[in-house]
């Protein structure tokens, strides 16, 4: 008996409905091109019920009450835990209850069709789509497929790790009830945000790092205010040390772990923040000539090398692991294809630059939502001297701004410009401190419009407030 197959044809097919499949729609449906969205999952992706969205709605009150501890006048009234079931019920409400109806009906809103399913490629510019139920359906693309499918944690092979049942983000951020005890490992973004979250709520966080000190990919002082704050809320950091093993004898047992300095821990839950691989390992790509398992490298239109057809945005790329970014690429990519489509040269792109992408190799902006916040645009000192430039680091103690003072008593923070001496531009900045994150989009402007220092000594920020900090900086570096 042969299984009846449906076919369909549009002018481009997308896998993946996060928001980076989402806006590659967006634009190709505003291009006028047909579309067809595959989806395995809820339609909205990883940021909309695992990550951005849930683990803020956990990080603002543990934030906010702790910027209200600092603040005269609101301390005493604060002083008490917070109310969890609350915070629980509040994060439930920003990951939608975990449906995606909102999503589906707007990408239907935009005119293109949601599949739901598993896509696979299948061959030049053809798409399998396996149903829930079973069935399938292929689609061909005229014009192009973009892979957005993202990426996924990454679970160590460790001896028990099975039994153990471990978190990884997804768990942190949709779990519905607050850990007794919580092993963090891992000292990147995820870690601590995580560890600043459920401590925040009450758990007794335990902090495992591997090398030497918190986020490693900012700036030494970034980690380090960081891991001050979390220790003085109560988490401890246990630097230098790698997980061997794990043991929980029993589904409600508590979970032991075996680390290499002969000192376990025992905890109630483990969360491994210690990476992510790209969702390519059952997608076909050796139909088309890729490894499956792979990040695909891509050009600035984000078409894969090597391709005319085949698109790879967001995480799949490997460029910059972030929301934000994969919304910016998608926008790209949805633009590069419709101008192919219609047979528009690339090279005569219009005043905006739509069709390269190149904010996501060294203007790329990051916020960290601890308490202190961490923000980042572009180069750290170390990464900026490593690319050859002649540069300079300039320092300055964000508490000595007026705004800071007024912000909280006791404000700590930082803030660092790293500047290009022979261009006299900015290549990166990172600030640390309560409040910090909505510093970091004029950072970004700077960098990626590369204004240089003699103009933007006539940007004048307000007074009083924490942006005052730019001119403190470019104070100092003038001397």
């Amino acid at each position: 008996m042969t299984e009846a197959v449906n076919t369909a044809e549009y002018d481009v097919v997308v896998i993946g409905a996060g928001p980076v499949g989402e806006n590659v729609a967006d634009r190709t449906r505003a291009a006028g091109l047909s579309t067809a969205v595959v989806e395995s999952e809820l339609v909205g992706g990883e940021c909309s019920y695992w990550a951005c969205m849930p683990s803020k709605a956990l990080l603002r009150p543990v934030v906010a009450r702790a910027d209200a501890r600092r603040t005269p006048g609101l301390g005493d009234a604060v002083r008490g835990p917070l109310d969890a079931a609350a915070v629980l019920a509040r994060r439930d409400e920003e990951a939608a209850h975990w449906k995606d109806d909102g999503q589906v009906e707007w990408l239907e809103g935009i005119g293109a069709a949601v599949l739901r399913g598993t896509g696979r490629l299948t061959g030049r510019r053809e798409v399998s789509v396996t149903a829930p139920d079973g069935s399938v359906r292929r689609l061909t693309a005229r014009h192009a497929v973009a892979v957005c499918t993202g990426s996924r944690a990454v679970l160590p092979d460790l001896p028990g790790i099975d039994a153990a049942r471990p978190w990884t983000s997804r768990e942190a951020t949709s779990a519905k009830e607050v850990p007794r005890r919580l092993v963090v490992v891992g000292g990147g973004v995820v870690g601590v945000e995580m560890a600043t979250a459920w401590q925040g709520l009450g758990a007794e966080v335990t902090l495992l790092v591997r090398g030497g000190g918190l986020l490693p990919k900012m700036e030494p002082f970034a980690g380090e205010l960081v891991a001050r704050s979390l220790t003085a809320a109560g988490a401890r950091i246990r630097y230098g040390v790698n997980v061997t093993g794990l043991r929980r004898p029993g589904p409600d047992a508590p979970v032991t772990v075996e680390l290499d300095d002969g000192d376990p821990v025992e905890a109630d839950e483990i969360l491994f923040a210690t990476g992510r691989a790209p969702r390519t390992d059952d997608l076909g790509l050796e139909t088309a000539g890729l490894t499956p398992g792979d990040w695909l490298t891509v050009d600035d239109t984000l078409r894969v090398e090597g391709s005319d057809w085949l698109y790879a945005v967001g995480d799949v790329n490997h460029r910059a692991l972030l929301t934000h970014q994969g919304k910016y690429q998608a926008r790209i990519a949805g633009d590069s294809i419709a101008a192919r489509a219609q047979g528009v040269p690339l090279l005569e792109t219009d005043r905006w630059g739509a069709h390269a992408a190149t904010a996501d190799h060294d203007a790329v902006p990051q916020v960290v939502f601890t308490d202190p916040e961490a923000a980042s645009a572009g180069l750290t000192l170390a990464e900026a001297e490593r690319s050859g430039r002649r540069v300079r680091a300039v320092d300055y103690d964000l508490a000595s701004v007026a705004g800071a003072g007024l912000y909280a008593d006791g404000y700590e923070g930082r803030a660092r410009m790293v500047v290009d001496l022979d261009r006299e531009t900015v290549l990166g900045v990172t600030f640390v401190g309560p409040g910090v994150g909505e510093l970091l989009h004029s950072a970004t402007v700077a960098i990626a419009a590369e204004i240089p220092l003699s103009r933007l000594w006539h940007a004048v920020p307000a007074y009083p407030t924490i942006s005052e900090v730019w001119l403190r900086l470019l104070e100092t570096y003038r001397g």
